[in-house]
């Protein structure tokens, strides 16, 4: 069995926008990551999982490795465990993914941060 530490409709605040927990499953949650215009997560990585990001709406930039690319609705992309990665809204308008997060442990501990223009250096403050 997995340690999920996230809840059904559990929703989150940050200086880049929200998050909202749509499902919880067995080694899965799924979330919806709203990123305000302007605003970027951390430049991070995960030491306990893979993620999933399908873009829903707006036109993200997304880094995976050295990949840095402008995603369109209903592109999505693959980030396998211990791989940096970010989410940015270089745009106007607001950018929203659906964050599907998979592996023995998921919680909000699971972030080593990179990179943060928050300057955020605790794991949790994703």
């Amino acid at each position: 069995m997995a340690n999920i530490e996230y809840h059904l409709n559990e929703t989150g605040n940050r200086p880049w926008g929200t998050w909202k927990c749509i499902a919880v499953g067995d080694k899965y949650i799924a979330k919806v990551i709203t990123v305000n215009p302007h605003q970027s997560l951390s430049l991070q990585m995960h030491e306990y999982r893979s993620e999933h990001w399908t873009v829903v709406k707006g036109t993200p930039t997304i880094t995976v490795g050295n990949n840095v690319r402008e995603y369109q609705y209903g592109q999505s992309v693959d980030i396998p465990v211990k791989t940096k990665h970010r989410l940015e809204n270089l745009t106007d308008n607001i950018a929203e993914v659906v964050e599907i997060q998979m592996g023995d442990i998921l919680d909000e501990n699971d972030i080593i941060r990179l990179e943060d223009i928050y300057n955020r250096t605790t794991r949790k403050d994703r």
